[in-house]
């Protein structure tokens, strides 16, 4: 039985799923001669570690106890309250060094996966830490891979030891499908992708003629939309994803150089304009500019989408106007779609589609990350 021990920073959506998955899939993973040996979970300001790493993990009732705790909006330090022996928690002056400890004891020993679902630049330190002590990385969070190319290059200086697929569509096989057309020696020309599940919604309720103000209101409501949903329309998450990507393609761009088109003006910006005001009464003013465009695009047999296109050393980011019979012209609702052209997809593009957001989703694409990690443990 390969074991294989993960510490999980971020607790949110994305963490919670997983620890859940962990739990849910014992038998099949035994059946797989693996097993998940959770032996730190973190939030912002806690961490939460058996008294023994080595020898010891968080078992599943703690874990679901973890996942309830932070459900409920609580801090991990509540768990302290509980009359569980077996684990210790240690606070935000504490957290760094215990975990670049956890790091040190198992890393070059048994072996750690570092699995990253927040969604903070503060983890980026820790990251580079446990790489220097030979542990391995997993991702949800974008952030480190859209930092400075010097992190990036530090992260993806050992690739069997880094796995981030739920950073570019949720579980999709985007990188993965990225990484096997590369080392095939095959040249990648061009990517086109519609990355954002929030803003795919929005493009394609715009479609049948609904206002932009309206149909922000309902992505909000479905819980689409970040709490402020101008964190989806500014394309900033979208610019994220093609910046990994391109990375991935040896392009050593940083984020400054990509052309965003963010759908409202700076001076509804966060800075500015408050999340209710811009909702009432701020939206309201794009409204008719975007209905023209709409209108425009459908005269020329196109509709709108809001896109990523990597071509040549330039990533740009904003609404295009695509045909209407084409896979991104027919994509509906949340969907995240890539087109990806290259010598041996060149009239065809190798094109990958499905659902490119939710918790379950990224979680589950997480999972199979740290389970695809397995033959580095003994």
């Amino acid at each position: 039985m390969k074991k294989i021990a993960v510490l999980l920073m971020g607790c949110g959506g994305v963490g919670r799923h997983l620890l859940q998955h962990i739990a849910s899939c014992r038998s099949l993973h035994a059946k797989m001669g693996v097993q998940l040996r959770v032996v730190g979970v973190c939030d912002s300001k806690s961490l939460v570690a058996p008294m023994d790493v080595l020898k010891e993990e968080l078992n599943d009732e703690l874990l679901s106890e973890v996942c309830r705790i932070k459900s409920s909006g609580l801090a991990l330090s509540k768990l302290g309250a509980l009359e569980k022996g077996g684990y210790r928690v240690f606070n935000a002056s504490e957290l760094s060094r215990e975990t670049e400890e956890i790091a040190k004891l198992l890393g070059k020993s048994a072996g750690l996966a570092v699995v990253d679902c927040s969604a903070s630049m503060e983890t980026i330190e820790i990251l580079m830490k446990a790489v220097d002590l030979g542990c391995c990385v997993v991702l949800a969070n974008k952030k480190p891979l859209t930092s400075t190319l010097e992190h990036y290059d530090k992260l993806a200086l050992h690739p069997r030891f880094i796995r981030h697929e739920s950073t570019v569509g949720a579980g999709l096989p985007v990188i993965a499908s990225l990484n096997r057309i590369i080392s095939s020696g095959d040249p990648v020309h061009r990517i086109v992708g519609s990355l954002s599940g929030t803003l795919g919604y929005v493009m394609s309720e715009l479609e049948d003629g609904k206002p932009l103000s309206q149909v922000v209101q309902a992505a909000k409501t479905l819980g689409y939309t970040e709490p402020d949903p101008r964190d989806d329309l500014s394309g900033m998450d979208v610019a994220r994803k093609g910046l990994i990507l391109a990375r991935l393609l040896g392009k050593r761009i940083i984020m400054d150089s990509i052309k965003i088109e963010s759908m409202y003006p700076e001076e509804m910006g966060p800075g500015l304009m408050s999340v209710d005001d811009f909702l009432h009464n701020g939206i309201v003013k794009l409204d008719q500019n975007i209905e023209e465009r709409v209108k425009r695009a459908s005269s020329n047999g196109c509709v709108l989408r809001y896109v990523c296109v990597i071509e040549g050393s330039s990533v740009q980011v904003g609404i295009r106007e695509v045909p209407k019979d084409s896979p991104l012209g027919r994509l509906r609702g949340s969907d995240n779609i890539v087109e990806i052209y290259s010598r041996c997809y060149k009239e065809q593009p190798l094109v990958i589609q499905g659902a490119g957001a939710g918790n379950d989703t990224t979680a589950a694409g997480v999972l199979a990350d740290i389970i695809d990690l397995q033959d580095l443990f003994h």
